[in-house]
């Protein structure tokens, strides 16, 4: 093997996706490896192994892990205390007033991390432009720190009203608390936010703490291993943003990792979008846990500034990921009402659905599948694991004789609950965000997206498929595109009347000068550094903000940029850019305001004639890494791709019908394939039914032509 191969790891709650790319030949390696819970360290070795990848012959190393969410689900993280100024005790268990879920009788609200015994106050308050109000109380700190230290806590968060304009008090909060309770993990509000908000702030911070110790554990015993192995290359962590961080930042931040695994396939999404020329994608990931949904506009994954825990805030930007609990080892059972549902609870790694033969014995989606013939013994899943149909069978059995159903009905319909849950969650980030789902193509990808993305898309009227090369491990590749990122945010709330560029170009230079810090000592020269700023405007009076991308003050740049805006927010013309360019000569702050009552009609549909204040300044800064091409498949000199043979499939009633078999290696650029069919690769299947048609693109993509509602069917 060459010297230089970079590895991407995946780990989710079921399988660990490995990626071994080697950039001098190009060479893409996609492999599966069975989760380890137990020691998932071993997990993340044993896929380098699988890969055929020695630590020391890797020059890169991206990994995403599940392992801090994990903790999180199962409330399994450290004892964590919170440190608040007087007075403000109640204000992380308190929360916010408004209630989503208020209408909702079956909503029962997830067990606290913490409980209000947890939650230690000191005397201390600034206001809110950093000026002191009450001066930090050293005694009183030193009293909460001692009873800390005795009453055994592992992590604690500081979290002081106001710290995002002045962190002094936080920081000798930590000083103390490294004095008096030494060996407790402490995290600091301000240094993973420097946002207004202090409920929001205050839950970032305790959701840091309370997987520090866990993750700081496992990094660093991951990291030490790998080198004791001769590794002595770049570790880089996917982090929910959608970038990458050092491993170093990764254990000092780790709230930054919580939805790290599924963000690694949305920056490759990006990626490949912009490659086949398809910009606007809906993804699915379908793993053996969940299934995450996600939008890709423009080339561009869709960006959130911060995003939910079971209802908790995490005040740090995210891509905008949408969960549902239907993976492929989401377990089949039946509610109080005697109604089968799916999902959300999973057969995990262990025992795994019974199919595997590893010891599951309750019915699950991927049994449902076997069942049903999309996956079949006779090709190995993951290249030597073999499912066993009779075992999936015997896991339907009893159910379907509960509801009077044969064994295949009973599949069948699990399949059907499983894509409308899917369905539901396509409707989540596209129809009730006012999109449409048949302005974008349907990109599926990981182990199980596959045997039903051609349905959700059927019945949501999406045109066309697109399945990535090595959709089961998608989301490890894409981490070989993330760049390592920071984001650095001030708050700042004034009118924008009373706002000067000079301001902004201050503000702006301050968080840039550290970013550049940050880079450097992460090895990024000057020329891969890249910064880009945003604003956060809003009506005064408004509660949330519009993130607005600050002009770059030449003329021509924010012409064009102004124009790219307008024409993505309100599907403009040339008359908009033309417009754009007449009002280039405003200046920056003027077009900052243009471009926000653009954005805010787009995002909310109207306008209004009231004052507009900024709330927060923003520097994205970026450290550019090389990114792997995806390699070129070679076309065919003549004729059709051979089949492996016929499958019998039951998708549509008892009789079933012949489907062809494919092995997706032995497809070519340029070929065509007409369903019914099933293409089986090494990490995933994707099922075609009669009328719906498959081209091969030239980076091995596949482009699915979906056949309209009422089409497709056993007797086209």
């Amino acid at each position: 093997m060459a010297d230089d191969a970079r590895i991407a790891v995946d780990v989710g709650g079921t399988f660990t996706d490995v990626v071994k790319l080697v950039p001098d030949t190009g060479e893409l390696t996609f492999e599966k490896v069975a989760t380890t819970p137990d020691a998932p360290t071993r997990g993340v070795l044993g896929s380098f192994t699988k890969a055929g990848a020695q630590p020391g012959q890797v020059t890169m190393f991206n990994h995403g892990t599940t392992l801090g969410l994990n903790a999180l689900l199962t409330r399994t993280g450290a004892r964590t205390a919170v440190v608040t100024t007087a007075g403000f005790r109640d204000v992380y268990l308190l929360g916010r007033t408004d209630r989503r879920v208020m209408y909702d009788i079956t909503y029962r609200k997830p067990p606290a991390l913490l409980n209000r015994e947890d939650t230690f106050e000191v005397g201390e308050r600034c206001y809110f432009d950093g000026s002191v109000a009450v001066p930090f109380d050293e005694s009183d700190a030193r009293s909460v720190a001692r009873r800390i230290a005795e009453r055994g806590y592992q992590a604690v968060a500081v979290a002081f009203l106001h710290s995002y304009a002045n962190p002094e008090h936080e920081r000798r909060m930590a000083a103390i608390l490294d004095e008096e309770a030494p060996g407790v993990e402490v995290t600091l509000s301000h240094q993973l936010s420097r946002e207004y908000r202090e409920y929001e702030r205050t839950s970032t911070a305790v959701l840091d703490a309370y997987i520090k110790p866990t993750m700081r554990r496992y990094l660093t015993e991951l990291h030490g291993q790998l080198e004791a192995d001769g590794f002595d290359g770049t570790f880089l962590m996917s982090r929910s943003g959608g970038g990458a961080m050092t491993v170093e930042a990764a254990r000092e931040q780790p709230v930054n990792l919580i939805l790290s695994g599924p963000a690694g396939g949305v920056i490759g999404a990006a990626g490949l979008a912009r490659l086949v020329d398809r910009p606007n994608l809906i993804t699915i990931d379908m793993g053996g846990t969940s299934l995450d949904a996600s939008l890709v506009m423009d080339g561009e994954p869709v960006m959130y500034q911060g995003t939910e825990f079971e209802g908790l805030p995490i005040n740090t930007p995210s891509l905008y990921i949408h969960t549902i609990g239907a993976g492929g080892g989401s377990i089949a059972w039946l509610d109080e009402a005697g109604a089968l549902q799916v999902g959300p609870q999973s057969a995990g790694a262990i025992p795994g659905p019974a199919a595997y033969g590893a010891g599951g014995t309750r019915p699950t989606f991927t049994d449902a599948a076997v069942v049903l013939g999309y996956l079949g013994a006779d090709v190995p899943l993951g290249g030597d694991l073999t499912v066993d149909a009779s075992l999936a069978e015997k896991a339907l059995a009893d159910t379907a004789v509960t509801l009077g159903l044969s064994i295949t009905e009973l599949a069948r319909g699990i399949l059907q609950i499983s894509t409308t849950k899917i369905m539901g969650a396509v409707r989540a980030i596209t129809v009730e965000l006012g999109r449409d789902p048949k302005d974008f193509a349907l990109l599926t990808f990981g182990g199980g997206g596959g045997l039903v993305a051609v349905d959700v898309a059927r019945e949501l009227g999406i045109p066309t498929v697109v399945v990535p090369p090595g959709q089961g491990a998608f989301s490890a590749l894409g981490m070989l595109m993330a760049d390592v990122q920071h984001d650095l945010a001030r708050t700042s709330v004034i009118p924008l009347s009373e706002a000067s560029a000079s301001f902004f170009d201050e503000s702006f230079a301050a968080m840039e000068a550290e970013a550049h810090e940050m880079l450097a000592g992460e090895g990024f020269g000057p020329e891969r550094r890249v910064m880009s700023r945003t604003v956060d405007v809003r009506y005064a009076g408004q509660e949330h903000s519009v993130t607005v991308p600050y002009p770059d003050g030449s003329t021509a740049g924010v012409a064009g940029s102004y124009a790219g805006d307008a024409a993505e927010a309100a599907g403009s013309d040339a008359a908009d850019a033309h417009g754009a360019a007449e009002h280039a000569a405003d200046g920056p702050l003027s077009l900052l305001e243009r471009r926000f009552t653009v954005m805010h009609e787009r995002m909310y549909g109207h306008t209004m004639q009231d004052p507009i204040e900024i709330t927060t300044l923003r520097v994205r800064a970026v450290g550019v890494v090389d990114k792997p091409a995806l390699p070129r498949l070679p076309g065919r000199d003549g004729g059709d791709p051979a089949a492996l043979g016929e499958r019998a499939v039951y998708a549509f009633d008892d009789a079933g019908r012949s489907y062809r078999l494919y092995r997706r290696e032995d497809l070519r650029s340029g070929d065509v394939l007409a369903g019914p069919a099933i293409v089986a690769e090494h990490t995933a299947t994707t099922v075609l039914h009669a009328g719906d048609r498959l081209q091969v693109g030239e980076h091995a993509e596949l482009i699915i032509d979906v056949a309209p509602n009422g089409k497709a069917g056993p007797h086209e």
